[in-house]
């Protein structure tokens, strides 16, 4: 029986491991220009999004959009050119005094994805 009981608790023990692993994995957000909850002065040029690992631009996108649910004019989502775990959001035209929502996925160099939002303040 304690044989048993060992083996179950050794079992547990290392898919508790792997899980831990697996969800380390992933590509969180860890910071953002504006920042979460920020309340600018004056409209960003682009949003700056970086995360916790390499990701793959060409799956993965961002959305901005303003109090009343509408979608805000972006340029193309890229990749920074030497941060490759950094997404430059250019927007096509300044935003106007208000509340605006990002929502964000992304696809990690390693396969897994994530997503999230964040909201900032334009004065």
């Amino acid at each position: 029986m304690d044989s048993m009981r060992r083996s179950m608790i050794f079992a547990l023990a290392l898919s508790a491991a792997a899980f831990s692993q697996q969800v380390s994995a992933h590509a969180h957000l860890k910071s953002q220009y504006p920042a979460a909850n920020a309340n600018v002065e004056a409209s960003p040029q682009a949003l700056t999004l970086t995360f916790s690992e390499d990701i793959e631009p060409a799956f993965s996108g961002v959305e901005v959009t303003n109090a009343q649910q509408h979608a805000m004019p972006l340029s193309e989502v890229e990749r920074a050119p030497k941060q490759h775990n950094q997404l430059i959001v250019p927007l096509a035209k300044p935003l106007s005094s208000g509340q605006y929502q990002v929502s964000w996925h992304v696809l990690s160099v390693d396969g897994h994805k994530t997503k999230g939002t964040y909201t900032f303040s334009v004065k």
